[in-house]
C-alpha cells in the first residue's frame, strides 16, 4: 500500500497494490495492522454508500462534537472529491484541495482519499453514475451535522463545471441552506 501526500497537511491519496492475472484481479483495501504502521486510522465504526446522477454535488459536510474521518473510494464513475481544512490551529485553515478519483486512476491504481477529522468533505458527480463508499471514524451524529456551502466566495472552490456539459449543480435542500464560511458553526 501505497501513501501519497496531498497539498492539504494529513490528507493522503492511498494506493492500495493488486494482484491480477487473466482471471482478473484482488486488492485488500483496508487492513487495520498495515494502516497502523503507515501512521492511518485504523478504528473505522461506520460504512456509508451513495449512489448519484451526474451533477450531483454532496457537500461540503462535516460534524461538531463527533467529528468523522472518511476513508473515501469510488465503485463506479467518476467523481470529484473536495476537502476543506477546518482546523483553526493548522496551517491550512481554510484551504480547499480537490481529487479526480475514480476506481483506478490513470495509471490504471486503485486510490483511495483519506480526510481526517477536522475536515468538510464534498464531491460532485462528472460521470453519469457514481456509487461512492466511504468509511468513518465515528458515528453519525444529526446533532452535529453542518453544511457549508459548496460554491462559498471565500474558499473559491474551482469546481469543475465544465465537465457537466451544461447542467448545473443538483444539491440537496439542506446543503442549498449551508453556511458560508465566514459564519460557519466551526470546530
Amino acid at each position: 500500500m501505497q501513501v501519497i501526500e496531498t497539498p492539504l497537511s494529513d490528507v493522503k491519496l492511498i494506493q492500495p497494490k493488486t494482484f491480477g492475472d487473466s482471471r482478473g484481479w484482488f486488492a485488500e483495501t483496508y487492513n487495520s495492522h498495515s494502516f497502523n504502521q503507515l501512521g492511518l486510522p485504523n478504528g473505522f465504526v461506520q460504512d456509508n454508500q451513495s449512489f448519484s446522477a451526474k451533477g450531483v454535488l454532496r457537500g461540503l459536510h462535516y460534524q461538531l462534537g463527533k467529528p468523522q474521518g472518511k476513508l473515501v473510494r469510488v465503485l463506479s464513475g467518476h467523481i470529484w472529491d473536495v476537502a476543506v481544512d477546518l482546523r483553526r490551529e493548522s496551517a491550512d485553515f481554510g484551504k480547499w484541495a480537490g481529487f479526480h478519483l475514480k476506481p483506478r486512476n490513470e495509471a490504471g491504481e486503485l486510490e483511495m482519499l483519506w480526510i481526517p477529522e477536522g475536515f468538510a468533505h464534498g464531491f460532485l458527480v462528472l460521470s453519469e453514475t457514481a456509487e461512492v463508499l466511504y468509511k468513518t471514524t465515528d458515528l453519525y451524529y444529526p446533532a452535529g451535522e453542518r453544511s457549508i456551502l459548496w460554491d462559498d466566495p471565500t474558499l473559491k472552490i474551482d469546481w469543475p463545471l465544465d465537465a457537466l456539459d451544461g447542467l448545473q449543480p443538483s444539491v440537496s435542500g439542506k446543503d442549498a441552506q449551508g453556511s458560508p464560511f465566514l459564519s460557519a458553526d466551526l470546530p
